[in-house]
């Protein structure tokens, strides 16, 4: 039996998180992947915040064959992720 491929999604932003901004990636990035065979199996949003981001990219590196992560790197001071 085949394994089957699954990938995860982190979005980081309070401006996510606050309604301020809408996501604009997760349906365009899944389609894709569910078009070659990986398997979107988990999303989260979670604030920019760095002990949340760096614990969150662990916790599910260990779970999924692949993690995507979108936001935290704008303009702003709390825009954290490097």
């Amino acid at each position: 039996m085949t394994k089957r491929v699954e990938a995860a999604f982190i979005i980081i932003g309070n401006e996510i998180l606050s309604g301020r901004t809408q996501d604009a990636n997760l349906a365009w990035l899944a389609a894709r992947l569910n078009g070659i065979g990986i398997a979107v199996a988990e999303c989260r949003i979670i604030p920019d915040i760095e002990t949340r981001i760096i614990d969150t990219v662990r916790e599910m590196s260990e779970r999924f064959d692949y993690v995507f992560t979108s936001g935290g790197i704008g303009p702003t001071h709390d825009d954290i992720t490097a």
